[in-house]
């Protein structure tokens, strides 16, 4: 499908912000009619990921305003994902979650393992509205921020975060699952604006 191509390749970097994207051009790279590429275009717009520009759409610039917005109605989501998933979770949730915890302890696939951690996390909710909405946010966040931005010492306390919301959700405990999500995403959000701040500077 075509709308999903094109978002994999937006998420990627593939095309960076301000370059336009054209429906003519598009359609030949991806070998397909216009309506398609237009359809997938117009979805992508209304996901947050691109804007209308003068010749077609282009890639969404963000700023540290956005980027605050974005982890507020995140934080706020997760943390009832979190809490949602102590509840409802199944045991192959949880092997899911462990499984995925493993994974990230290797620095060079970290980033995407604990990606495909979280996602494995609002699965565990079993509530498909939070799910959707954390996957437009964060999807908006990825395209946002270029930059890696985890050193070693940060990849190892996000491991010890997981670790955490990991044992409140098997304990079955939403209180704990909600607070410890809660102080990960807290961080997760001060790092990403302290990169913003080094980058503007």
């Amino acid at each position: 499908m075509i709308y999903d191509r094109l978002r994999d390749d937006v998420l990627a970097g593939r095309f960076p912000s301000g370059s336009p994207l054209l429906e003519t051009v598009l359609a030949a790279q991806y070998g397909v009619s216009r309506t398609p590429v237009r359809e997938a275009l117009t979805r992508l717009a209304q996901d947050g990921l691109l804007k209308r520009a003068t010749r077609g759409y282009e890639v969404r610039a963000g700023t540290p305003e956005d980027v605050l917005e974005i982890y507020e109605a995140r934080i706020a989501l997760e943390g009832q994902a979190a809490a949602s998933a102590a509840e409802r979770r199944t045991d192959l949730d949880l092997v899911r979650l462990r499984h995925l915890h493993e994974e990230a302890s290797d620095p060079e696939t970290a980033r995407e393992a604990n990606s495909r951690w979280h996602r494995a996390l609002w699965q565990a909710a079993h509530n498909a509205t939070i799910e959707a909405l954390l996957t437009r946010l964060t999807a908006q966040l990825r395209i946002y921020d270029r930059t890696p931005h985890e050193t070693p010492e940060d990849l190892a306390l996000t491991r010890d975060e997981h670790a955490a919301l990991l044992e409140a959700i098997a304990d079955r405990d939403p209180s704990a699952a909600r607070a410890a999500a809660d102080r990960h995403l807290t961080r997760s959000r001060d790092l990403r604006l302290e990169t913003f701040a080094r980058v503007l500077d």
